[in-house]
């Protein structure tokens, strides 16, 4: 059994790995071999890996950006449904901002520092290619999962929201000049409101992350610690409310979108060959992340 120790947010955030055996936890990898009538992958070849989350990362970007060209009644009703919500709460856009604006010498500095730095795409793409490289180092199948979600989704999220920007070009809220300021197909820095690319990254960071445990006081604390960023938005005057409301959104489509995708193709759990291509094989090992005493473990069943 490969078991996780540490996923720590906070500025920094470490993961490492650790060998322990057990009768009903074996090693995941890549190839297959049978002992005993248990199903075990032998070690697996870092280069054949790279290649084959690459592809998968490639797939489901464009998955994502062609996806609503296959929306049914259902995600018509559901995008029709966001977009009378903003509506409404656009109405309420200055008056909301005049309220987050004032909290903010209120909040301690450390709490908007950080918010700042978890958003920004520097950070946001270090930490999730790190996560990524540490299961595709440690042979981590569970890990490069993850870590291709986190990746794949911050990616569509990144390129979404700044073609957003540039296409409305809404003025933030510290220039003063309320919630009606437009300049289409220019944005910039002062015109680059909407949406909120720092909540957009933070976001699905957050959501990918919560998704990978069944603990509901874990999914408390990451959600508590995702919406720091959105917040701080406000509080400094980067965003109205409209524009973090809908990346709150996005966000979770987005890695919903992805993971529907991993899951429809199934895309882990299966042997690879050299060239970085499924294998198509009924014989599975289903691996869950379960929070025991201090630590955090990987199991694997048979």
């Amino acid at each position: 059994m490969k078991q996780i120790l540490g996923i720590i947010l906070g500025l920094g955030m470490m993961l490492s790995a650790k060998a322990q055996t057990d009768s009903l936890s074996m090693e995941i990898d890549s190839g297959f071999l049978a002992h005993d009538s248990v199903v075990v992958k032998e070690k697996g070849n870092f280069w054949r890996n790279l290649k084959y989350d690459g592809l998968t990362i490639a797939g489901g970007t464009l998955n994502g950006f062609t996806q609503p060209a296959r929306w049914n009644k259902d995600d018509f009703i559901v995008v029709g449904a966001t977009a009378a919500s903003l509506s409404l709460l656009y109405l309420a856009d200055e008056e909301i901002s005049d309220f987050f604006r004032k909290q903010e010498d209120d909040i301690p500095g450390a709490v908007k520092e950080f918010g700042w730095v978890f958003g920004r795409p520097e950070a946001n793409y270090g930490f999730t290619s790190g996560v990524y490289l540490v299961g595709l180092i440690t042979d981590n199948e569970k890990l490069r999962e993850t870590g291709v979600i986190l990746v794949t989704s911050s990616v569509i999220g990144g390129i979404a929201q700044q073609t957003m920007k540039t296409v409305v070009g809404r003025g933030r809220p510290h220039l003063e000049k309320g919630q009606n300021q437009f300049k289409l197909f220019k944005g910039g820095q002062d015109y680059g409101s909407f949406p909120s690319g720092h909540t957009m990254l933070s976001t699905t960071t957050i959501y990918a992350l919560s998704k990978q445990f069944d603990n509901w006081w874990i999914k408390g604390g990451l959600y508590a610690v995702g919406m720091v960023t959105p917040v701080s938005r406000l509080w400094a005057g980067a965003h109205w409310f409209t524009d973090v409301a809908l990346s709150l959104v996005m966000s979770v489509a987005i890695v919903e979108g992805v993971e529907s995708y991993l899951n429809r193709n199934k895309k882990y759990g299966r042997e690879v060959d050299d060239f970085g291509f499924r294998i198509d094989d009924d014989r599975k090992v289903k691996w869950n992340l379960t929070l025991g005493a201090g630590q955090i473990g990987l199991i694997g069943n048979f």
